[in-house]
């Protein structure tokens, strides 16, 4: 079932969010070679990239503190794109100002809701209150535009380098192994065993019989595939259409994975591999 991945076209790969982002720091260490593009939101990255003003997405699933991003496992299936590779970027969360100033002028720093928290004992200690803004790219962005030397912002050291700012403190999260799981997508399928260890992914929903899933996910035990994760999550805001998220080790040609994916078909009313892909060094780490 092998399938060559796509070429490159554009030379360019869509992430959502400002130049600086975590994302955006994604995109240059797995994609240095390509050209990053800014989207305002997920529906914003899938769509240049289906329109082919880029040849890929990167797109976060998940975080190692907060677990899945908000809405993205019901907008893979819908996104008509393929998963080529997973990244993961550790979040590192730096402090950072206009050049000049001092932390203890500082009476309150800016960053995504999510990123707040993750820093609340360094705030705490130097008595420094933290306001949502709706991106820690962006508020650096918008601090420069500002000139406010009483205001800092937490985000990436790579958001500094890109808008002048001093960074006053780094790495001041308040866990050691803060990291977010992205995924890299494009038009075109690339299913050849392209590592040492491959991973597959795929949604499905379970046929209206009893203990269905049960009976689902017994070809896995049986068959000795790993599932390192599976998920459910409601289809159009219905409790009664739920949908699973799986992430399995190995290739759908191997074996023992065809014979569970098999009597796992024999149990859904829809199945869809979204993407065959090299597991990350990682996922080991």
């Amino acid at each position: 079932m092998s399938r060559q991945g796509q070429s490159p076209k554009t030379g360019r790969i869509a992430f959502q969010g400002e130049l600086g982002a975590y994302s955006h720091q994604a995109c240059r260490d797995a994609r240095p070679d390509l050209e990053p593009v800014p989207c305002r939101t997920f529906e914003d990255v899938i769509a240049a990239v289906k329109k082919g003003d880029a040849d890929l997405a990167m797109l976060p699933v998940e975080n190692s503190t907060y677990g899945r991003v908000a809405d993205i496992h019901r907008l893979l299936p819908e996104s008509g794109l393929h998963i080529l590779d997973e990244a993961f970027v550790r979040v590192h969360i730096s402090l950072m100002a206009l050049p000049g100033v001092e932390i203890e002028e500082l009476e309150k720093v800016r960053a995504h809701l999510v990123l707040l928290p993750q820093a609340a004992s360094f705030l705490a200690r130097y008595g420094i209150r933290g306001e949502a803004a709706a991106d820690s790219a962006g508020a650096a962005a918008e601090l420069v535009q500002a000139q406010t030397r009483s205001v800092g912002v937490l985000a990436s050291d790579m958001a500094a380098e890109t808008y002048g700012l001093n960074i006053l403190a780094r790495h001041i999260e308040d866990h050691a192994h803060n990291t977010t799981r992205f995924l890299i997508m494009g038009t075109e399928p690339d299913t050849r065993p392209r590592g040492e260890k491959m991973m597959t992914t795929f949604v499905f929903r379970v046929r209206n019989i009893p203990a269905a899933l049960y009976k689902a996910m017994g070809g896995f035990a049986t068959n000795g595939v790993n599932m390192t994760k599976l998920e459910s999550y409601m289809v159009g805001g219905h409790f009664t259409a739920t949908q699973f998220y799986a992430d399995v080790e190995g290739h759908p040609d191997d074996p023992a994975l065809a014979r569970a994916l098999e009597e796992l078909d024999y149990f859904t009313s829809y199945l869809e591999i979204l993407g065959v892909y090299p597991a990350a060094p990682e996922r080991d780490g």
